[in-house]
């Protein structure tokens, strides 16, 4: 699909050629499974990332993206370079808390500024004073809904209209970055590109592992036709504004329109009809499902640096949880997920070999390198002690950016969202 232009029938009728099949992957939630994404859903929604610029393989960075994913590293990721940035929710102070690292909001403030991104929108209670954010020169929007919920038409439509008016990225979470905040983002998606709420959550995924759980899988796939229809109003509304050489932002003037609502079937999703737009309440000192999907991120990136790879045996299938990243190569022998990337793509004319992920021996020197590239700015927190307040006045230095990164976050509204992306990062979720 990215190399050979294949469409993703094509590669997928390959792949499943005679007796072959592939299982589905359900989400991160630790209830009964009741929706299912396949392989096919994740070649489309790489075929459509690389139609509208999301995806440019030849210059994505797995190491950075490797980097910035993990928790005492910030716990973040690019899911439209330039416009969406996920992450988890920042809290008063750096510490650890049940084995995960918080951050402050000092201390993602260097990489915001250096990536262009305005505006925060939280999804999640108030675990951190805003004016931390707005007195740093950050909008702050305040969105709340409950974990492990989808959100109300009301919330959806004040989200579309601060990202359509957005005058740079937007860093977007809740308490894990997962649920809440996939969800919103993939109301976006749906609206401005016309993809399948499969295609958008599959490309979530690939993103950020473990993306939009439980009913928001529903709740999307039933908002899929209002967004679309959203979007056309939108669109055909922008294009009659340039072709009359408006010089108000277009963006601007378009979102007041409200032509077309979506409806908002809270019964068939089981909801509360009259749910409060904030409730300190909620999400109280209990394990929420945000804490139990934060510690399990923690654990799989412990056992990754800790435990050495993960064996699949013979005949036996080998359970995963759906936010880890997932790369499996079929081959007669068995290799770990950190072995080095196969170089199969380099053998073929004009194409450039991105991972440079290095042989056990050269392990030593590729550490070296790395750590000189990417500033473990953020502090590994997993170094210090849970009591130790001093923390704060390091993530108050802030996040070092990439000495020579190439990615510059260009100021996307959807006046010209056309435009050129250059994704930072990708994964693959199982």
């Amino acid at each position: 699909v990215i190399y050979l232009n294949k469409l993703p029938e094509d590669v997928y009728r390959l792949l499943v050629d005679g007796s072959t099949s592939y299982l589905p992957f359900r989400d991160a939630s630790f209830g009964t499974c009741s929706y299912h994404l396949t392989l096919l859903d994740c070649l489309h929604a790489v075929s459509k990332a690389l139609q509208y610029g999301f995806l440019d393989f030849n210059r994505f960075d797995v190491d950075e993206y490797e980097h910035y994913e993990r928790a005492e590293n910030g716990d973040f990721n690019w899911i439209i370079p330039g416009k969406f940035l996920a992450f988890s929710g920042p809290h008063p102070k750096s510490k650890i808390e049940r084995g995960y690292p918080l951050h402050a909001p000092e201390a993602y403030f260097s990489y915001f500024r250096k990536h262009n991104i305005t505006t925060i929108i939280r999804l999640n209670k108030k675990m951190y004073d805003a004016k931390r954010f707005t007195d740093a020169g950050f909008e702050h929007h305040d969105l709340f809904f409950i974990d492990g919920t989808p959100p109300t038409d009301a919330i959806v439509k004040k989200f579309l209209n601060i990202c359509e008016n957005a005058e740079g990225g937007i860093a977007v979470h809740c308490k894990a970055g997962l649920g809440r905040t996939g969800t919103l983002i993939a109301c976006y998606i749906m609206k401005h590109y016309r993809m399948t709420a499969a295609e958008t959550i599959a490309w979530l995924r690939i993103c950020r592992p473990g993306s939009v759980i439980g009913p928001q899988q529903h709740f999307l796939e039933e908002k899929q036709a209002g967004l679309w229809a959203e979007g056309d109003v939108f669109h055909s509304k922008l294009k009659a504004q340039q072709n009359g050489n408006s010089k108000v932002a277009v963006t601007r003037i378009l979102s007041g329109v409200d032509d077309i609502s979506i409806n908002d079937n809270l019964n068939k999703l089981g909801r509360k009809t009259d749910m409060k737009l904030y409730d300190d309440d909620d999400e109280s000192s209990c394990v929420t499902q945000g804490d139990k999907l934060r510690a399990l991120k923690s654990k799989r990136q412990a056992r990754s640096a800790a435990t050495g790879p993960l064996m699949l045996e013979e005949n036996k299938v080998h359970t995963r949880s759906s936010s880890q990243s997932f790369r499996l190569t079929l081959q007669s022998s068995v290799q770990s997920n950190k072995a080095p990337k196969s170089s199969s793509f380099s053998n073929g004319p004009g194409i450039t070999k991105r991972s440079t992920r290095s042989s056990a021996g050269n392990c030593s020197l590729k550490s070296q390198c790395l750590n000189s590239r990417l500033a473990r700015s953020l502090g590994n927190l997993h170094a210090l002690n849970s009591d130790q307040d001093s923390t704060l006045n390091e993530a108050k230095t802030g996040i070092k950016p990439l000495s020579n990164s190439t990615y510059q976050l260009n100021n996307i509204n959807v006046a010209n969202s056309n435009g050129n992306f250059t994704p930072q990062r990708m994964a693959t979720d199982s």
